[in-house]
């Protein structure tokens, strides 16, 4: 993996299950974290780069970051935002 400006705190890789498990996944990562610790998540094109920043962003979190890999994987990169 490549090296981004982002230090991440914690990294989940969801690219070997869908939806909606690809947020469930995600939510349980954050759920390990502290608040205002980074999870990067690595995330396939598609429906989970569409849906999983869209339902964290619902849930509360911020967004910082979404790079493509360029081999239809992404880099999400989400601050985890008080309960």
């Amino acid at each position: 993996m490549a090296e981004y400006d982002i230090k991440a705190d914690d990294k989940v890789d969801i690219t070997d299950v869908v939806c909606p498990v690809t947020f469930v996944k995600t939510k349980v990562a954050l759920e390990e974290l502290d608040d205002g610790q980074i999870l990067q998540v690595h995330i396939n094109d598609g429906e989970p780069v569409q849906n999983v920043p869209r339902s964290i962003k619902e849930e509360g979190h911020q967004v910082l970051k979404l790079v493509d890999n360029g081999d239809g994987t992404f880099e999400l990169f989400i601050k985890k935002v008080g309960d």
